[in-house]
């Protein structure tokens, strides 16, 4: 609550005494209310960091960022109430390197001691790895966003969780569940004769989880169709298998390679990848990230990245209220969206059901 001060004047003329007296009478009441107004507007504003484990505008950590806000915004910390630091620390473009990262890491903590934040939250497993936990050592409560390793394999002593419905320390969070299984049954119903599906990974700590995840999804349920993998870190055998992929039995790609090097030493992250691989591919590409459609795959099942941001935010707001992290359950990623780029399917002549269409989130056309 914010207090403005109001200055009165009265030209009528007074007995002094009366005056004074009055005035100081009117300020000793005064002062109790003021210092409770300066106490409420100081308690309302609540500071958030987040830090992005990527460059500050890419595909996987933008729908994030906007949905932790959306969410705080949602529950009454709009910019009155709460105050935001970001630091992005880069790690999948520029400072991939593990020496790096330890770096940027280093930078990002500096900026949270300076900022003294009420809740931090982490965006993928880089930012998680090497400043949620050291974060939360602090007794500063973290809510991370789209961990795609399990939370239990990242061991700290004593331990920072407990269990998933109870995680007992001061962090939380949502875990990045691909629903790999329920894009291939969506490809399945618009592809009746879809055999067999291609992944294409790398081997970095989130190409590596992400293989891990899709492992176990089939390992938990029998797909009706084939899965090879496909795994590099050469920006130029990727583009290679990209190209032999016709040549093969396999009908589909799943492409979650989001960071590759060519021969040269230049790090290629998820826009150059999967941009290039709507434009050369021959067949259909299931997206990670909903938002990949917009880079020309052609569509289907996939994270809603937003929607994953806006469930952390909700942790965050949680916690800003009052509640402890610990106390707080961690989530898988609830919402998948489907989408689909019309143009693409044209040129791969592929026709999509009525009823699919009609059930999509969102559909681009050019």
């Amino acid at each position: 609550m914010a207090y403005k001060a109001f200055h009165c004047s009265d030209t009528r003329r007074k007995p002094a005494t009366a005056s004074i007296k009055t005035r100081l009478s009117m300020f000793m009441l005064l002062i109790p209310l003021l210092f409770v107004g300066n106490a409420l507007a100081t308690e309302a504003v609540k500071k958030v960091f987040i830090v992005h484990s990527y460059e500050i505008d890419h595909v996987c950590g933008r729908p994030q960022h906007e949905g932790v806000v959306q969410a705080l915004k949602d529950a009454g910390f709009d910019g009155q109430r709460v105050s935001y630091g970001v630091y992005a620390m880069d790690t999948k473009r520029r400072y991939n390197t593990p020496e790096q990262i330890e770096a940027q890491a280093v930078i990002a903590l500096q900026h949270i001691e300076e900022f003294a934040p009420d809740v931090v939250v982490t965006l993928d497993d880089n930012a998680f790895r090497t400043v949620a936990l050291a974060v939360a050592e602090k007794d500063v409560p973290v809510v991370f966003s789209g961990l795609n390793r399990r939370p239990e394999s990242y061991v700290t002593s004593p331990p920072w969780i407990q269990s998933r419905q109870r995680p007992g320390g001061n962090i939380t969070g949502v875990i990045e569940k691909i629903h790999f299984v329920t894009a291939v049954k969506v490809q399945k119903n618009i592809m009746p004769s879809l055999r067999r599906v291609l992944v294409l990974s790398d081997t970095s700590p989130t190409g590596n989880a992400l293989t891990a995840q899709i492992r176990e999804e089939l390992e938990a349920e029998k797909l009706p169709v084939e899965v090879d993998f496909f795994i590099t870190d050469s920006w130029e055998e990727y583009q290679q298998a990209v190209l032999d992929a016709p040549k093969g039995e396999n009908d589909t790609l799943y492409p979650v390679a989001l960071r590759l090097k060519d021969e040269a030493g230049t790090t290629y992250t998820a826009k150059e990848i999967l941009s290039w691989t709507g434009q050369h591919s021959e067949l259909p590409s299931i997206p990670l990230n909903f938002a990949f459609v917009k880079l020309g795959l052609f569509g289907g099942a996939g994270v809603d990245f937003h929607g994953m941001g806006l469930q952390a935010g909700e942790m965050t707001a949680r916690i800003l209220s009052g509640q402890q992290a610990g106390m707080v359950p961690i989530e898988d990623a609830e919402r998948y969206a489907l989408v689909f780029h019309l143009q693409r399917a044209g040129i791969l002549g592929i026709d999509i059901p009525d009823d699919i269409l009609l059930a999509a989130d969102e559909v681009y056309r050019d």
